[in-house]
């Protein structure tokens, strides 16, 4: 009797080690990439070119301890010794280990370069700057000093620009299709009319037509419309395709609140729109926040749409548009790609941690009902 308590503490105990154990794993899998792209965007090209983000880190490292010119008379073809130590050309270009355990290196090539000492010492890569994100953000050029000491003039890429039009497209095809699902979610919800439970299933049917098949269709009545190249065709197209969930995902929702609460309400001679606004809004706040979550990520890192209704004019593009471009131009400089990277990242995860604690509590309503 004794040894089965004992055994279910065993079994809970593993059970727990196991959830916590996954979830530590999932969450390390999704926030070391993150991490790399945030340290990244601060380090300058030539440590990113020469190490990894985790080179932060204390780490040892073949550290240059003094340098010297090429010895005369020393055949590059040929076996050479220099500073006690024999190798090759080639071997000397990787580096060759002497009785001290120093490295003696070849930098250069066979006509010009110089010989360097080195030694393994622990040391950090954490020569940070706001060189990256100047450069990214600014249109203007302006100069970067080297490592070996020489000055760069490069041309900003101008990301503000593709900023403030990320922001004008995803706040309206955020706000919009949550007031409209709002309304339709109560009006399924608390409303009685012919073909209620008709229609809420054709809106809930709609989730399956994928964005991809209606993009041309909709282009074509854009273009006679004359809304093709304007903020309000990419409004317009993530409001229609953001209503289905929305208002499945606020039905569910305002169904559950309780009926007491309206009933009263109308018994003190409230109307649908008072009670709209005064009660269900303010009390659907967590599932208001949930979908907004959703609509703004999606909206935010959409590129497809606003290809297809924008275009690719520097004067509209957003900011997914103008990272692809940087992708294409600028493919070989990571130090600039991640600072772009983490630009684009910055306001959903911003948005994300704000609205988090309705997140869960707007998924569940209305899935269990007591």
């Amino acid at each position: 009797m004794s040894t089965k308590p004992s055994g279910n503490k065993r079994q809970k105990l593993i059970s727990d080690l196991l959830v916590n154990g996954t979830l530590f794993l999932i969450v390390a899998v999704w926030t070391i990439p993150t991490l790399g792209v945030l340290v990244s965007s601060f380090r300058n090209r030539f440590d990113i070119q020469t190490s990894g983000w985790w080179a932060i880190s204390p780490h040892k490292e073949w550290v240059k301890v003094s340098e010297m010119d090429i010895p005369e008379g020393l055949d590059p073809n040929g076996s050479m010794e220099i500073l006690g130590v024999t190798g090759t050309f080639d071997e000397f270009r990787k580096g060759v280990t002497n009785a001290q355990g120093q490295q003696i290196t070849w930098v250069g090539n066979k006509r010009l370069g110089h010989i360097e000492v080195q030694e393994q010492r622990w040391t950090t890569r954490t020569d940070f700057s706001l060189d990256n994100y100047k450069q990214v953000l600014q249109g203007k050029s302006f100069e970067l000093k080297n490592p070996d000491g020489s000055i760069t003039t490069v041309q900003g890429d101008n990301f503000v620009g593709a900023f403030l039009n990320s922001l004008t497209v995803t706040i309206p095809a955020t706000v919009i299709p949550i007031l409209i699902a709002a309304f339709a979610a109560y009006g399924f919800a608390w409303m009685r009319f012919p073909g209620r439970r008709l229609l809420f299933v054709l809106v809930v049917a709609l989730l399956v037509v994928p964005l991809q098949t209606a993009l041309v269709p909709i282009l074509q009545d854009y273009v006679k419309l004359d809304l093709n190249g304007t903020f309000l065709a990419v409004w317009l197209a993530h409001t229609g395709f953001g209503l289905p969930l929305a208002t499945y995902l606020l039905f569910n929702y305002i169904k559950s609140l309780p009926r007491d609460i309206l009933e009263s309400a109308f018994i003190d001679g409230a109307s649908h729109f008072t009670i709209f606004t005064r009660l269900i809004l303010p009390l659907s706040v967590p599932a208001l926040a949930s979908f907004a979550i959703f609509q703004f990520l999606w909206v935010w890192n959409d590129y497809l749409v606003a290809l297809v209704f924008i275009g690719a004019k520097p004067d509209v593009q957003v900011l997914t548009m103008r990272l692809a471009e940087m992708v294409g131009s600028r493919g070989n400089d990571w130090h600039l790609l991640t600072a772009g990277a983490f630009v684009s990242m910055a306001l959903p995860l911003i948005v994300f941690f704000s609205l988090q604690r309705y997140f869960v509590r707007g998924l569940l309503a209305g899935s269990v009902k007591g």
